[in-house]
């Protein structure tokens, strides 16, 4: 020990303060100093919960540094006892073929085997010698209760080596001498029992203690190879067996005399008796007799039974499994070598048996070796059956492990040839011999009093059966061949009939074994199900007798529902309906409408459960029917009824939440573990709720546990059991004797109920409704509680937990749902424990032993506390800075920033090791995304300094994969997860080049990336990688769901990354239009693929996203590259695609639709596929348009109702208006198509076959008087604008009463909703969709009707402007008030209907005179107006800068300016005015109110745009002034008119203009006159000197001599 201080005195590598506390250490646990501060140095890394700055202070702080002593103390034993789990991991495996690592594990065991025995037989007396620690030796923290810590200690190593000791003989001979050797060493221990510390024994170390001891005559048992004696002894050749001539027999022989006085002895007696009685049949005999005697008095086979369930079942236990097999060799051996009523018991020794076989393994050896062993216990229990029914059916039970023994447990019941009963006396029935052995029976007999036409065993007559006289009467054994599953049958018949009688629990003790079996062989093999019919279907009825007596039979209650449990998961519809009639589940005597009604509980019944539970499980503290509820509850759940028949399940769901989980942990117990095997049966049940698929019916299951969770005590139940934390957790595992990993501890069971309330709770937050108040639940769950005892600071600390890898990240996984969606700061919650947590959770990132799930969870949750958490993050990213060389700030990477553990895994030359796979990668990608997204530049500062940080994020673009239809299944996985990792790559890349693309700066490192990409033809590689995956993926029957998210992952990675590079092509380095091509090509071929192939979920879920890529490519890629032709293969695949589930598809039809219109925009010409795309649109549109109907008119009655209502009636499916909606898209297509037919013939025969233009009218009529759909409304409106070009297509919307479903809606759509008041003029831009706008597009739906149909819809057109003439009277007076683009667009509009009316004078007199005067009024003044707009560019502009109207385009107006002139002399050519007429009074053009509006704030140069501004006003102005010219030219006669017909009568026009030259006025006081024309005629000269320069000199010409014609005409007119 001197030495081991000098060489840490001497190592300057440790800090002075560890050394110190070394010392400490060393005396505490009786170490040397320099492993005590190796201890120490583990400690710090693997299990420490603070920073290393508090550490500095707790090693200072004497209260605080002795608190750490004992948690070190803590783990240094739990590390020892760790180390032998290893051990016995090595030795579990090393012989398994199926374990992955078996090589790497014999290899380790046999450099163990050399030493092994000898040193764990050191150890182990070691242990037992060892003396007691006292505050005199290892100072005052050796305390009471740490010297009985330490004890525990000793005897948990003691029980371990004795189990590693026990496998390593299972598979190794044990010599004579090391087998004498163990013997006295157990014998003068006894057995665990004189332990050197017995005086600490408590009661909490018995399990310890006779652990101890079970695996002390295991080992013994085990030594005596009585497997090998057994095969000896059958084939006669006993004297090879190692003990036959060994001299140590007789020294076995004399210390086995000596045993006798504790239980432990019994098996090595029997052993011994065993092997004595064989090897020496002769000499031993009196030694056989007296250890056989005092075995027998030991209760050896009740040891036995005990023995076995303490050491566990055989899942994943293999020490379990092997003891199991030892004591089969001994119990086969015992029953051959001797008389079965020599044993004792029968009961005890079949107890022992059926405990044996519990192993599978076993149970099938013991059907191969038939007559041998064991057999013999089956033998003599069917000898006395039917008369005990439970020994033989207990047996068979054990013996049910798979489908082979179910079949020959059932075969063998089914063909019974002896029947054995009991009678007192001799009945007269039968004829027997002189000496009674022997009986005949002389009538047949119904062996059960049952009624006539009942299931019944009818014995014939003549049957003969052997008699054996005992005390109780005479055992007959009738020569009776039947089917026992008959005798079952009746056995619960009689049952049934005797249920309220005395009888009744003699009969249930026949009748449960027979339950017992009937649910271990249909769980076993459920093919037996239909042959048990007649037993199954009748335990409902047993069900329903057994739950209503006064004293029910609990134990066969719960049997009856275990079976109804297996029933349920074959046939849960069949169980369920059944249940309804037993009244054994809770039910509702009233009918559940509302949530409210629900969780009160009103009108609920507990039913027969309920009464048991109340009236005697928790008096009794047994609880077995409870727990028999809770799983057929929930595997009822998970089958159809969970969908189906929620309702009905609803009453026990709310039994379970409001009586069972808030207070189970209140009731009264006698057996340990069942309270925390209810709850996590509790939890189990509400998980499986949360799981079900939503349902719209409310209140339902899934709604009910959100409800109650969220707001009542059921979730302060479940956030109690979240509180429980890892240190309680770890006290129970340590407690724990057994040394398995299986799932049966109390260790085990809280570990799985705390993980089911994290996946609760976390489903709870996700599915819970979105409301502005705080629920109970998320008040507990983010309150803040001062020194870390708020439950997020408890979450966090779960990451210390090291036993189940589930836990910790499922914590995590909650706590990631927290940050994103609670109102609060987990930094703030985590306190002064921020940075240890900190610091464990980068350990645990960096840790290459750490599950790799855990890992990938911390940096999801990194990634969402991004975005969410600023504290936090920044806690995380740890960034120090310091004052740079220009003054500005520079940040650099601290000790504990997670950057530097995110940089290490994205390291190339780590890629692909074990402990860094692709989806850990991904994972790290996508945190740097985050980073990226959320502009952290701090962090992306340093990033991007980093050496080699853009050539590790692009390297894994350069690697080769295999084609994806080369790769097996085992390969799919991981090259799933390596091309997900690599476009995760790509996602990141493209946020970072988005974000340099921005600002115009890329990196050199970067950029040269970017040229390798494209040199190395990279872009093709992955192109038609994605291309052939897609390919792979829809090929086949299963249609690659085996790698469906990460294909679909993948896709969408790509489809950013083509994006951002044909959008960026230079700096992208994608310049080559044959590799463009390419890309599109392969997109193409894909996206046909997966949409032509035989329909699929997979196949029609990649080709939306293929479809997507391919819309995107469209808008991207230059015209000219696309050459070959689109339009074919785009409508096979919508051809396709509609034919598939509607409502899957209802994304991708969108999406083909946006297609083939950019395909029709890029690729005009001929369509060859026009009559059957035409029809396939058509059919999508009147379809859409029906459903629209619907759903509009539902969402109309709904928004009406004042309350809640019982309306049922809901839309076949719900159809939202949007800009990409299918609807509207289809309705798109079909313009376009519409304007591909050019003379529209194609369309006038999908018109005689669909009912289309009905529909969509119909649909458009609702939707304006309801003012609701506003994208489907213009769109409908384009495609009969379309369709009204041609005479054939406007006859056809004329004749499906377009004036009827537009004229009068039309007034909704400007009219307010309460007064009728009109609406102000829309000031929006023009091409932002508004209701505005439709009313403009009506406008010019009447226009082109009229033009095209003229006197065939003049009384239409006629109709429309006298229902809105006071619109249009507004419209054309507000041009004067109001210059918005948008209002003077309707001018435009408005004017241009009137011009097209204007042709019909006489009939527009006619039927509306009044009206016709009115609109030439205010014609006119427009005409002033606008000359003195665009004649004042001043005060025009002044109008602009008060109102702040600077958006929208700014087209060049020249060609409006010529269209201007044109229209202007030919109206001022016809136009006449009479000399002194004026207008008349009251004449003066309509007022409209000046619409209000916020102002815009000027963008950009404020001169350019002014003056931009003002183009576009007096572009619109022109073409205002211009169409308003030509209207006016219509109310005037023509110029050849005046000159040449003498006779006419000027008296039949009205004066437009007055006879005077004076200038335009803006005042409305002002008359227009000729001098406004003559202004005209300036502003129009003017204007056009301004842009002359854009137009030819014969154009300059022909205005010009136009300009001279007109002044011509007006001095000739006025001379």
């Amino acid at each position: 020990i001197s030495s081991a201080a000098d060489k840490l005195k001497a190592n300057k590598d440790v800090a002075q303060p560890l050394k110190d506390f070394g010392l400490r250490i060393s005396k505490l646990l009786g170490l040397d100093e320099q492993q005590s501060v190796q201890i120490l140095q583990c400690y710090l890394q693997d299990d420490y919960r603070g920073t290393r700055n508090t550490l500095k202070t707790v090693l200072q702080d004497e209260r605080q540094s002795q608190a750490l002593l004992l948690k070190i103390a803590d783990y240094y034993y739990e590390e020892r006892v760790c180390l032998l789990r290893c051990v016995l991991l090595l030795l579990t495996y090393f012989q398994d073929e199926r374990h992955p690592y078996r090589a790497e594990y014999a290899t380790c065991v046999s450099k163990l085997e050399k030493d092994l025995v000898n040193n764990y037989q050191q150890q182990f007396e070691a242990l037992f010698n060892a003396e007691a620690p006292t505050w005199e030796t290892h100072g005052n923290l050796m305390t009471e209760r740490q010297v009985s810590r330490w004890f525990t200690q000793c005897l948990r190593e003691q029980a371990l080596l004795l189990e590693v000791l026990f496998l390593y003989y299972a598979y190794f001979e044990m010599p004579p001498s090391d087998l004498l050797t163990f013997t006295r060493l157990f014998k003068e221990q006894g057995f665990g029992q004189r332990q050197t510390n017995r005086h600490l024994v408590d009661k909490s170390m018995d399990a310890l203690v006779d652990r101890i001891g079970y695996f002390s005559c295991l080992i013994l048992v085990e030594g005596m190879d009585i497997d090998f004696l057994h095969k000896c002894a059958l084939e006669d050749r006993t004297e090879q067996h190692q003990l036959s001539n060994t001299p140590d027999i007789n020294k076995m022989d004399q210390m086995l005399l000596t045993f006798g006085d504790i239980s432990h002895h019994g098996p090595v007696l029997l052993a011994w008796v065993l092997l004595r009685h064989t090897l020496q049949p002769v000499e031993a005999g009196p030694v056989v007799r007296r250890l056989g005697q005092t075995t027998l008095q030991l209760g050896v086979f009740q040891y036995l039974t005990d023995m076995l369930k303490a050491l566990g079942n055989t899942d994943n236990n293999c020490t379990a499994s092997t003891a199991r097999m030892c004591i089969y060799g001994l119990l086969s051996f015992v029953v051959t070598s001797f008389e079965e009523d020599t044993l004792g018991s029968q009961q005890h020794l079949i107890n022992a048996a059926c405990e044996v076989l519990a192993a599978p393994s076993l149970a099938e050896l013991f059907w191969e070796s038939p007559n041998v062993g064991l057999e013999m216990i089956l033998d003599s229990a069917v000898g006395v059956f039917p008369h005990k029914t439970g020994p033989l059916l207990q047996l068979l039970t054990a013996l049910l492990s798979d489908k082979s023994t179910a079949k020959r447990v059932y075969t063998f019941l089914d063909k019974m040839s002896f029947y054995t009963e009991v009678y007192k006396n001799k009945p007269n029935d039968v004829l027997s011999r002189e000496d009674e052995t022997l009986w005949r029976r002389l009538a047949p007999k119904l062996l059960y009093p049952l009624g006539a036409g009942q299931t019944n065993l009818r014995m014939p007559q003549g049957c003969y059966g052997q008699v054996c006289v005992g005390e109780q009467g005479y055992l007959v054994r009738w020569d009776y061949s039947y089917s026992s599953w008959t005798l079952f049958t009746c056995e619960i018949e009689m049952l049934l009939h005797v249920v309220s009688t005395a009888d009744v629990l003699a009969h249930c003790e026949r009748v449960k074994p027979i339950l017992d079996l009937v649910h271990k062989i249909i769980s076993t093999d459920w093919t037996v199900s239909d042959c048990l019919l007649p037993l199954t279907s009748r335990i409902y009825m047993l069900l329903q007798r057994l739950t209503s007596v006064i004293n029910p039979p609990v134990d066969v209650i719960a049997s009856c529902v275990n079976c109804l449990i297996v029933l349920a998961t074959r046939q849960p519809a069949k169980v369920w309906s059944s249940l309804q009639h037993t009244g054994f589940l809770p039910f509702a005597s009233v009918p559940l409408t509302t949530m409210a009604q629900t969780i009160s509980a009103e009108g609920m019944k507990a039913g027969n459960y309920g009464n048991l539970l109340v009236l005697f499980e928790q008096p009794r503290g047994e609880y077995a029917v409870t727990v028999a509820f809770l799983r057929l509850v929930t595997t009822l759940v998970k089958g159809q009824v969970g969908s189906t028949q929620s309702k009905g399940l609803i009453p026990c769901v709310l039994l379970v939440l409001k009586e069972m989980l808030p207070s189970y942990h209140k009731w009264r117990y006698n057996t340990h573990g069942v309270r925390e095997k209810i709850g996590c049966l509790i939890l189990e049940l509400v998980h499986a709720i949360l799981n079900l698929s939503p349902e719209g019916d409310t209140p339902s299951l899934q709604s009910l546990c959100i409800y109650s969770l969220a707001n009542t005590e059921a979730g302060q139940a479940v956030v109690n059991i979240m509180g429980v934390g890892v240190d309680t957790i770890n006290v129970v595992l340590a407690a724990q004797p057994s040394s398995s990993g299986s799932c049966e501890g109390p260790g085990q069971v809280l570990i799985q109920t705390v993980k089911l309330a994290f996946s609760v709770t976390n489903n709870v937050i996700r599915l819970k409704p979105q409301s502005d108040t705080v629920s109970p639940l998320e008040q507990a769950l983010t309150q803040h509680g001062g020194h870390g005892n708020n439950l997020i600071a408890v979450l966090a600390k779960y990451i210390y937990h090291k036993h189940d890898p589930a836990l910790p990240r499922l914590a995590v996984q909650l706590l990631k749902r927290l940050a994103s969606v609670a109102p609060m700061s987990v930094y703030a919650c985590l306190g002064s424990d921020a940075a240890a947590i900190r610091d464990a959770f980068l350990t645990r990132l960096q840790s290459k032993t750490v599950d790799l799930r855990i890992k990938v969870t911390i940096l999801e949750f990194l990634t969402v506390a991004v975005e969410t958490q600023p504290g936090l993050i920044e806690l995380f990213l740890n960034l120090e800075t310091k004052d740079g060389s220009e003054g500005a700030k520079e940040f650099s990477l601290g000790e504990w920033s997670c950057l530097a553990v995110v940089l290490e895994l994205l390291d190339c030359e780590l890629q692909g090791q074990y402990w860094c796979p692709p989806l850990l990668q991904r994972a790290a990608l996508a945190f740097l995304h985050a980073l990226w997204q959320d502009r952290r530049d701090s962090a992306l500062s340093v990033l991007r300094t980093k050496e080699k940080f853009w050539d590790n994020l692009t390297t894994p673009l350069f690697g080769t994969l295999p084609p994806p239809s080369e790769t097996t299944e085992v390969g799919s996985l991981m090259g799933s997860c390596w091309v997900a990792f690599v476009l995760k790559q790509n996602s990141l890349i493209c946020a970072a080049l988005y974000c340099v693309c921005c600002s115009g700066q890329l990196e050199g490192s970067l950029k040269s990336a970017l040229q390798r990409l494209s040199s190395q033809r990279r872009y093709e590689f992955w192109s038609q990688y994605v291309r052939e995956l897609v390919c792979a993926a829809c090929e086949g029957e299963d249609g690659g769901m085996r790698s469906l998210s990460e294909s679909q992952m993948l896709i969408s990675a790509w489809r950013t990354l083509l994006i951002l590079s044909t959008s960026h092509s230079e700096v992208m380095q994608l310049k080559e239009d044959s590799v463009r091509l390419k890309l599109f090509m392969d997109v193409l071929e894909g996206t046909k693929a997966a949409l032509l192939m035989p329909q699929s979920v997979a196949c029609l879920r990649l080709g939306s996203m293929m479809a997507t890529l391919l819309l995107v490519l469209l808008k991207h890629i230059p015209v000219f590259i696309i050459t070959p032709a689109l339009l074919p293969p785009l409508s096979l695949m919508l051809e396709n695609v509609l034919q598939a589930d509607q409502q899957l598809m209802e994304r991708t039809k969108a999406k083909l639709f946006s297609a083939l219109i950019s395909a029709l925009h890029i690729q005009g010409g001929e369509i060859t596929q026009l009559p059957q795309l035409l029809l396939c649109v058509c059919e999508t549109v009147q379809d859409e348009a029906v459903a629209l109907i619907d759903s509009t008119r539902h969402i109309t009655q709904k928004s009406d109702a004042q309350e809640d209502s019982m309306e049922t009636d809901t839309p076949r499916s719900v159809q939202k208006d949007q800009r990409d909606s299918v609807c509207v898209l289809a309705l798109h297509l079909s313009k376009e198509l519409c304007r591909a037919d050019e003379d529209g013939e194609q369309w006038l025969q999908v018109m005689r076959k669909l009912p289309v233009l009905p529909s969509v009218l119909s649909a458009l009529e609702l939707s304006l008087r309801s003012k609701q759909n506003l994208y489907f409304t213009e769109a409908a409106l384009h495609l009969l604008l379309t369709l009204a070009r041609t005479p054939q297509g406007a006859a056809a919307v004329a004749g499906a009463g377009v004036i009827q479903s537009i004229c009068l809606p039309l007034l909704s759509v400007y009219e307010g909703p309460a007064n009728g008041a009109t609406q102000a003029f829309s000031r929006k831009p023009l091409d932002a969709p508004c209701w505005p706008g439709v009313y403009r597009l009506c406008l010019s739906l009447m226009e082109s009707l009229l033009k095209t149909l003229r006197y065939n819809f003049i009384n239409e057109a006629l109709d429309f402007v006298g229902v809105h003439q006071e619109r249009i009277l507004q419209c054309l007076s507000a041009v004067r008030t109001v210059q918005s683009l948008a209002c003077l667009d309707e001018a435009d509009h408005t004017v241009g209907f009137l011009l097209q009316l204007s042709s019909f004078c006489k009939e527009w007199q006619f039927h509306l005179p009044q009206l016709l005067r009115d609109v030439q009024v205010n014609l006119c003044y427009l005409c002033q107006t606008c000359t003195y707009l665009l004649h004042s560019k001043k005060m025009l502009h002044h109008y602009l800068q008060v109102r702040n109207l600077l958006h929208g385009s700014f087209p060049n107006y020249f060609t409006t300016l010529s269209s201007f002139l044109h229209q202007f002399f030919n109206c001022l050519l016809s136009s006449q005015a009479k000399n002194g007429e004026a207008l008349p009074q009251g004449s003066h053009p309509q007022r409209v109110l000046q619409p209000t509006s916020k102002e815009q704030p000027l963008s950009g140069e404020r001169e350019e745009a002014e003056s931009k501004a003002l183009q576009a006003v007096q572009c619109s102005l022109l073409k205002i002034l211009s169409k308003t010219l030509a209207t006016l030219q219509h109310f005037t006669p023509d110029c050849c008119q005046i000159l040449l017909d003498q006779s006419m009568d000027l008296a039949e026009y009205r004066t437009l203009f007055v006879l005077s030259f004076t200038t335009p006025a803006f005042d409305s006081d002002v008359a227009p006159s000729f001098g406004t024309l003559l202004a005209t005629i300036n502003v129009a000269l003017s204007m056009l000197g301004e842009v002359i320069s854009f137009t030819e000199y014969k154009t300059r010409c022909m205005l010009v001599d136009s300009f001279l014609y007109s002044v011509f005409c007006l001095v000739f007119l006025y001379d």
